[in-house]
């Protein structure tokens, strides 16, 4: 392997890079964990360029890699290190501090941790002279967490040679040890990244309500002042390299961003970061892959991730190919990335057409429950506003209802008879969010025309949340582009039962909690007040010989009372007064 300087090379003099190859030459004796010498050497060139100066020493002694810093950090080699959770990579790693003090920062142990370095080394440099010398091993675990050994201070002319090199072998023997790595139990450690805006209310939090709805655990919220995304990053180069330091520190597992990232955003984040990245829109569609249960809640799901990925593909070239044989054939030929994008684009067009049928079947019944004349309340809201634990509370559906984002995902339709006798159907639908992915709101399109189709929408709103009037624009967004943006509408203020929660309000209101009960007779009440808005309650005779006008006044009202006697039969309906006059017609009795 070619023996060079790596890193931050930039403004070394090619003279004084000759002479800092040397260190290559210095491997270690069998018994040394750090010689003089080297320690010596290395201080000596860090005081000569004010940077940090990193060597990585093999088992066997050998220098592996020599790279240069800046003033406070240098980045981790590119090097093939042998490492799983039950064994160390097999070197050790020792640099220098250019400020003094060898003292090891959180960014050094957490890199020990998480590469399994045999041993994480630091030496404090004052005016090109060494000073203290502190090592870290990996150590046991603690609280569900691995706290690293230190050694230190120590002196580096009179380092514990023998000592140093037996505390790699106890190191690996910890981890060998059974029940002792939690990682596997352990939920994914995530940094979530934003940018500062206008929204009116913090994203970053709801982002951070999601992560934990995904089951990951949040150590960190990182927001970014910028006016303007980074088309190559999203939030600058400079601040990634920020995030790949902090990566370190906190051994993160993965970092989440608050935005739709492109394809080419996301590639060069996880060059910079060497950490797996994911945006809201990613995290959004895993949560609903976990809780979609019916046939069609899991068609929609995989056709908006197959819509998500497919302009997101990438290739890497040549090696992609794959070459055919004939006239025509020959060459490059068809690129893997070329294959996969048809084997996307042939699944989309199943799944769309797997939910035509669907889309079928729903409509069918929807044209049934339409001719029976039975009103639809559809209740609809911000995810996590109580949608679920209010359809619990009016039927006794027995809906999951947790304090968690989308909780429930596929809709729920029961009966419900309200306080006059008024029998209508009471539809849940999923809920919506900020910045909900445009390719999952098509997906859904079906299933959310339930909404559109609505005679009356109960718009259920968290009113203990501080930003509850951006939740609502949001819903009323929604709605609008489904078409429901001029349907009857109650705004149901739920969760008056907290303390803080008083709400202001517009149009029809009621305000209830859904837990206690509070309110809900108030809102059975305004509900069917606003359905039979407009329409009479009549009691109407008819014989048996003009039995046709039964149909016509199913189809025009929603009949509350039917009992047959001997010469036909009596209803009690509720029945809009426009179309009032057509049943009388055909019961002869249009001047009564």
């Amino acid at each position: 392997m070619e023996q060079k300087i790596n890193g931050n090379i930039s403004g070394i003099r090619d003279v004084l890079l000759d002479e800092m190859k040397t260190l290559y030459d210095m491997d270690q004796p069998a018994g040394t964990f750090a010689s003089r010498e080297l320690l010596e050497a290395m201080c000596a060139f860090t005081g000569r360029i004010n940077r940090e100066i990193s060597v990585y020493i093999s088992r066997a002694g050998l220098i592996k890699d020599v790279s240069v810093g800046d003033d406070r950090t240098v980045s981790m080699p590119e090097m093939r290190l042998v490492r799983n959770i039950d064994r160390l990579c097999g070197v050790r790693c020792i640099h220098t501090h250019p400020n003094g003090s060898g003292y090891l920062s959180d960014v050094d142990l957490g890199t020990l941790n998480a590469m399994r370095l045999d041993a994480m080394c630091a030496i404090g440099v004052k005016e090109g002279q060494p000073t203290s010398f502190y090592a870290a091993f990996v150590g046991e675990v603690v609280d569900e967490e691995r706290k690293p050994l230190i050694y230190g201070p120590l002196r580096y002319d009179r380092l514990p040679q023998r000592g140093l090199l037996d505390a790699i072998l106890e190191a690996d023997q910890r981890l060998k040890a059974p029940a002792v790595d939690v990682a596997a139990a352990k939920p994914e450690r995530a940094i979530l990244v934003g940018i500062e805006n206008n929204e009116g209310y913090d994203t970053l939090g709801e982002l951070e309500e999601l992560a934990k709805t995904a089951g990951v655990e949040v150590i960190r919220r990182e927001s970014q002042k910028k006016r303007s995304i980074d088309s190559a990053t999203y939030i600058g180069s400079g601040k990634a390299d920020e995030l790949r330091l902090l990566s370190s520190a906190t051994e993160a597992d993965l970092f989440i961003f608050d935005d739709e990232l492109s394809a080419i955003q996301i590639r060069n984040l996880e060059d910079i970061l060497c950490t797996p990245v994911i945006d809201r829109t990613m995290l959004i569609l895993d949560i609903f892959a976990t809780r979609a249960t019916s046939r069609e809640g899991r068609l929609q799901v995989e056709l908006a991730q197959l819509q998500y990925r497919l302009p997101r593909l990438l290739g890497t070239g040549l090696a992609l190919s794959r070459q055919g044989a004939g006239v025509g054939a020959r060459g490059p030929g068809e690129k893997k990335l070329e294959i996969d994008r048809r084997r996307i684009r042939r699944r989309i067009y199943e799944l769309k057409e797997e939910l035509k049928e669907v889309e079928g079947q729903r409509s069918l019944r929807r044209t049934a429950r339409k001719k029976t004349g039975v009103p639809l309340i559809a209740l609809v809201g911000y995810t996590n506003a109580g949608k679920s634990t209010l359809l619990n509370a009016l039927t006794n559906a027995s809906v999951l209802a947790e304090d968690k984002l989308f909780a429930t995902l596929d809709p729920v339709v029961r009966q419900i008879t309200l306080p006059q006798g008024t029998a209508c159907i009471l539809s849940d639908t999923v809920g919506f969010i900020n910045k909900l992915p445009t390719d999952l709101i098509e997906a859904f399109r079906s299933t959310l025309e339930e909404v559109r189709d609505a005679d009356l929408i109960l718009h259920v709103i968290d009113s203990s949340c501080p930003h509850y009037e951006v939740q609502m624009q949001v819903v009323d967004e929604v709605l609008t582009s489904l078409g429901a943006g001029n349907t009857p509408r109650i705004d149901v203020y739920n969760k008056v039962d907290k303390e803080g929660a008083l709400p202001a309000h517009r149009g029809t209101f009621v305000h209830i909690s859904a837990l206690t009960g509070q309110g809900l007779e108030d809102l059975l009440t305004k509900a069917e007040e606003t359905l039979n808005r407009g329409q009479r309650l009549i009691e109407l005779f008819i014989p048996y010989e003009k039995y046709d006008a039964m149909q016509a006044l199913r189809a025009a009202g929603n009949i509350l009372e039917e009992s047959h006697e001997a010469t036909g039969t009596r209803v009690k309906v509720l029945i809009a007064e426009d179309r009032l006059w057509k049943v009388k017609k055909n019961l002869g009795q249009e001047g009564s």
